[in-house]
């Protein structure tokens, strides 16, 4: 029996198309894109070929696209940086960030003396942005240096941030603003000219490219220095030999999900849909995490069950039953942990959170045999 993959928000499966522009590269390009001869301008043609595509989707310019080994580098250079070389002094955030994040937060706190205030949000994990306009407000009138770091989605319930509104207090009170789009590359539409924002992250991986590449936008309004020292490579932006064959397969990858977005968009929606229908009509004390019904992720939803000896084991039965599911982020360890999103939102703490999360790759026939497992194990 064919595996059921319902764990696109950890990762998801590399496109066909992406294998195939990745090891035609391989096979007759190997130069180093910093030498001069002709091996080496011809990878690096194929480099910056890849850089054009990417800023054109972000409708950013070529020379604000640096490629990273994926979304922690990218995310942990933004905020390190913009502390180290733009004279921030206080950061913004929310407690349901990636672990990326707030380790990377509480890092600064604790070496640079950062001041670090936590965004309110409600059980649904939606922003309060009158307490972050209140926020802004007393640290512009402290002439202090801010950055706001929230993310376009969460990556366990999904609910989404506002892009545009957090842009426009950031520029009404002077702050600098970063988002970690990791989730969200390739599945929204993202246009840093109509959304001015200082830093923003994605990684390929998350949308059918390959693991460990990824890229970081930064505005020219806010370069930094290098995080990582070394040769001049990305414009002495980012030092070590690029990852070629990565970076092609990473703007392969957004190209074929902006040229299919729209189609991919409406196909994930209606499965995300069928299974919380189906979820509702065949369990009694079913619930939903964030804000399902509202501004969401459409790739991930997080369903939560009365916590017994049956469900509290149901991610490792579903695996047994041949479905991949998550109970919660997959970036810690293989053991379960109490999730900090969920401990953010106040959801109960008697009850066992599965996220499903989907792909282009899915179909609603999988959905049914899921619902017929799990009813297997928990009734």
């Amino acid at each position: 029996m064919k595996r059921i993959y319902f764990d696109n928000a950890a990762t998801t499966a590399i496109h066909p198309a992406v294998i195939d522009e990745m090891t035609q590269l391989m096979h007759g390009h190997y130069g180093n894109p910093s030498s001069i001869h002709q091996e080496g301008r011809t990878i690096r043609a194929k480099l910056e070929e890849a850089r054009k595509k990417i800023a054109g989707y972000l409708s950013a310019s070529i020379g604000e696209i640096f490629f990273t080994s994926g979304g922690t580098e990218a995310n942990n250079m933004a905020i390190k940086c913009a502390v180290r070389d733009l004279g921030v002094r206080r950061i913004i955030t929310s407690k349901m960030e990636h672990h990326c994040v707030l380790h990377t937060v509480e890092n600064v706190e604790s070496y640079q003396h950062i001041h670090i205030d936590f965004v309110d949000i409600d059980s649904k994990g939606r922003i309060d942005y009158a307490h972050l306009a209140t926020l802004l407000e007393k640290n512009k009138a402290e002439n202090a240096k801010t950055l706001v770091t929230l993310m376009h989605a969460n990556n366990e319930i999904g609910t989404l941030s506002d892009m545009n509104r957090i842009s426009s207090l950031c520029a009404t009170y002077g702050a600098y603003y970063h988002s970690d789009t990791v989730q969200t590359i390739g599945h929204f539409p993202i246009n840093v000219a109509q959304t001015p924002i200082h830093f923003l992250s994605g990684a390929a991986h998350k949308f059918h490219g390959p693991k460990g590449v990824g890229f970081v936008y930064i505005n020219n309004d806010a370069m930094i220095k290098p995080f990582i020292d070394g040769g001049a490579q990305e414009r002495n932006m980012r030092a070590g030999t690029e990852n070629v064959y990565g970076i092609v397969g990473m703007a392969k990858a957004l190209e074929l999900a902006h040229d299919h977005m729209d189609e991919h968009r409406q196909h994930i929606q209606h499965i995300r849909q069928y299974f919380m229908e189906q979820l509702s009509a065949h369990f009694d004390d079913v619930q939903f995490n964030g804000d399902y019904d509202g501004d969401t992720l459409y790739t991930v939803l997080s369903a939560s069950f009365p916590l017994n000896n049956r469900t509290d084991l149901m991610v490792m039965s579903l695996d047994i039953y041949g479905i991949s599911v998550s109970g919660g982020s997959a970036c810690s360890s293989g053991a379960e942990q109490g999730s900090h999103v969920l401990a953010a939102i106040n959801a109960p703490q008697d009850r066992k959170t599965i996220r499903f999360s989907f792909s282009q790759f899915n179909a609603k026939e999988e959905v049914d045999v899921a619902i017929e497992k799990l009813k297997a194990i928990i009734q």
